[in-house]
């Protein structure tokens, strides 16, 4: 089956995750394309096919003979899709030959203007793949998911002499729990990639250090016509709090390496008000910085308003997994040298997120990510061209070529 027959039926499956829920998968109907996934390994003859009651799927394609003493590796994409817009019953609009123009979406007449995406004139005559504009297109990430099935098959046709290889299919990953209980006990490899970017011939090893902030504003509530010297507005206290912040540094105005701090959500009254942030840095001074900014900002509240004004709670969600790739470059380095046997210029940008591949890194896989050619990721202007997939399973097939010793 090719790349794009599988990608079109993916994004058929309605997988979107639900933040907040407490449970691993977050939503039921993961579990429906996890099982077709568990079906389609075993139907390539994968051995140890396991899904598990919290919708991981695994498999393992064993050593060819003569290769099992290379370094077992993985391959790990994840199959539930954003929540910032609907991911269901995604109507996909298929275009040969694109011309290079803008794009008409035909669920709602919005346009993909090249003006917002120049890389669009770079894909002039591929096959392009978009939404009709009622849904995003799931291309995060069933392209990946797409283009490791495609590979591996592959991989068994032609077949390709390999050390073990195994496969990881996650749910969750959107909303940061995909790698809460990846089994590393059943997933017996050395090093893996995740298939989850965007641009081709990426291999991409810096992530942000990542954190969430909360904020609480308790306030004093009375009349305002009696409110002197009494009244202390929580609403007016957080957006003080977020005038403490440096404007500058916010999403909407930084790039590559530069950090930042998000304000997701802001609601309340003058009795009680909250505010959500998360904070990045790829930089791990930086990132502490940032996290004591914010402390002390609760401090100076709660001198300026009285003690337990204000309470703040910062959590870490993950590390820049650079930390661990300095000591095990050999992964990256297999997979640059896939990227050139491509015909690709390897990129390596800092990751403006996190993947589960960082995390993964730090339970102990080190684990950078491949791109699979989408764009406009958790909207519904994504986009993806079959050229841009069809890369990464040339990849992925360029990987598995080169193969380390245990």
């Amino acid at each position: 089956m090719r790349v794009e027959e599988r990608f079109l039926k993916y994004v058929s499956f309605w997988t979107t995750s639900e933040d907040g829920k407490g449970i691993t998968p977050s939503t039921d109907r993961q579990f429906l394309l996890a099982d077709e996934l568990a079906k389609e390994l075993k139907g390539l003859g994968l051995t140890k096919v396991k899904r598990d009651n919290h919708c991981y799927v695994y498999g393992l394609l064993p050593a060819t003979e003569g290769f099992e003493g290379k370094k077992p590796m993985g391959f790990i994409a994840h199959m539930d899709t954003a929540a910032s817009f609907s991911g269901k019953d995604v109507k996909p609009q298929v275009i040969p030959e694109y011309n290079g123009q803008d794009v008409v979406l035909p669920g709602n007449g919005d346009v993909i203007k090249v003006s917002d995406f120049p890389h669009l004139l770079t894909l002039k005559g591929r096959t392009l793949i978009t939404t009709d504009g009622t849904t995003l297109l799931g291309a995060d990430d069933k392209a990946g998911i797409a283009a490791i099935v495609t590979s591996v098959e592959e991989i068994i046709q032609e077949k390709i002499p390999h050390g073990d290889i195994w496969i990881g299919f996650t749910p969750d990953e959107e909303i940061g729990a995909g790698a809460d209980l990846f089994d590393l006990d059943y997933f017996q490899a050395a090093y893996a990639y995740t298939v989850d970017g965007d641009y081709e011939g990426e291999v991409a090893y810096e992530n942000f250090h990542a954190s969430s902030a909360h904020f609480t504003i308790k306030g004093v509530n009375v009349h305002p016509g009696s409110a002197k010297n009494i009244m202390v507005n929580a609403a007016s206290i957080a957006c003080e709090i977020q005038n403490m912040l440096p404007a500058q540094e916010t999403p909407e105005h930084t790039e590559g390496r530069e950090g930042f701090y998000h304000l997701e959500e802001m609601h309340g009254d003058v009795n009680e008000a909250h505010l959500d942030y998360i904070v990045r840095d790829h930089d791990s001074e930086m990132f502490e910085k940032r996290q004591q900014a914010l402390r002390e900002i609760a401090d100076k509240i709660n001198g300026k308003y009285g003690a337990k004004t204000v309470t703040l709670e910062l959590k870490e969600s993950y590390r820049n997994m650079l930390e661990v790739m300095e000591d095990n470059f050999y992964v990256v380095e297999k997979a640059k040298e896939a990227i050139a046997a491509a015909g690709m210029e390897p990129i390596s940008r800092p990751i403006r997120g996190g993947t589960d591949g960082g995390r993964l890194s730090f339970m102990g896989l080190p684990c950078p990510n491949l791109g699979t050619g989408g764009y406009a990721f958790h909207g519904p202007k994504e986009h993806v061209t079959v050229e841009g997939m069809e890369a990464a399973v040339k990849i992925i097939k360029g990987i598995v070529q080169r193969p380390v010793d245990k």
